[in-house]
């Protein structure tokens, strides 16, 4: 009846009507991916030192059974360069799975587990990695208001998106209104990285957020003293889902971070646009990566001693 009445408005109106029916999104073939062999990938520069974070999209996360891995990022800490450096990696790119098929990096946790997603990276990307955490998103907001929230600036559209997404009225100071800066409590700052459908960006306006709140994070430590260093990390290991540091392994990150007290941090995004291509793959919109070309420039700016903020 619908259908019908749209066809006669449109007709009393003179205009040409088409009646939208699902149409199935055509699948494409993607090219093949070739990782490069795991033994053969080189050790870290020296000074350089590699932990992946993800994120779970769900609030309360089970080992047992973790969700999709919408956040992914990798912390660089250069003791050498005094560099330190968020790379973040897009949840849609398409890589090789252990069992060779083809798939987007958001499964991999979940159905091969962490170990399998810090391989991915390492022979996708050609950086050797091998420590993670991983968090659920209860997790970033209880560590994040651990911390004492974070400033945000947002734009006018991102915080007509916030309200509407019902935020509470105390989650920011103040009040969430219109764009300007505001102190983000730890539920608004999650709610913010998640944003995706705000602007042209998509998922590279996801992980461009990500890289904000964790630089603002960062640089709101420029002083940071030893004992705020060891509250942070119990609010870190008391707060995330599982990890395979052992308690050497974070007490050696802090060491590494207090030598870097007072860097600007640096932000890189992965794929780089010009390194991704949109297709239709299993039903899903997917990115094809040109992965010679991101090793080619993870490389170069791992290694340039120079402060690169906010790379494409």
């Amino acid at each position: 009846m619908k259908r019908f009445l749209c066809a006669i408005l449109c007709a009393l109106l003179g205009t040409a009507c088409v009646i939208p029916t699902p149409v199935a999104l055509a699948s494409q073939m993607p090219r093949d991916i070739i990782p490069l062999d795991d033994d053969a990938l080189p050790e870290p520069a020296p000074g350089q030192h590699h932990y992946l974070m993800a994120c779970v999209d769900t609030w309360k996360a089970n080992p047992k059974n973790l969700g999709n891995t919408d956040g992914v990022i990798l912390v660089t800490l250069d003791t050498n360069a005094k560099r330190l450096i968020f790379t973040t990696f897009t949840r849609e790119m398409l890589i090789k799975r252990p069992d060779g098929g083809i798939g987007r990096i958001t499964y991999i946790a979940k159905n091969y587990g962490p170990e399998a997603l810090c391989n991915i990276i390492s022979t996708h990307f050609g950086i050797k990695v091998d420590k993670y955490i991983l968090f659920s998103m209860d997790d970033v907001q209880t560590i994040i208001d651990a911390m004492g929230g974070v400033y945000i600036t947002v734009t006018d559209a991102e915080a007509d998106y916030l309200n509407r997404y019902r935020i509470s009225r105390d989650s920011t100071t103040p009040s969430m209104d219109k764009a300007g800066t505001y102190l983000f409590g730890g539920h608004a700052a999650v709610i913010y990285m998640r944003i995706r459908k705000v602007g042209n960006e998509g998922d590279a306006g996801r992980t461009r957020r990500m890289r904000t709140v964790l630089s603002t994070l960062a640089s709101k430590y420029d002083n940071i003293t030893l004992s705020q260093a060891l509250e942070i990390l119990k609010a870190v290991t008391d707060h995330s889902c599982i990890t395979n540091l052992t308690l050497t392994d974070l007490m050696e990150a802090v060491g590494y971070a207090m030598q870097l007290r007072g860097v600007e941090p640096e932000g890189l995004q992965m794929p780089p646009n010009e390194a991704m291509e949109p297709i239709v793959y299993a039903g899903m919109s997917t990115r094809q990566v040109d992965f010679e070309l991101c090793r080619q420039r993870l490389a170069e700016f791992l290694d340039s001693g120079f402060s690169v903020v906010e790379a494409k």
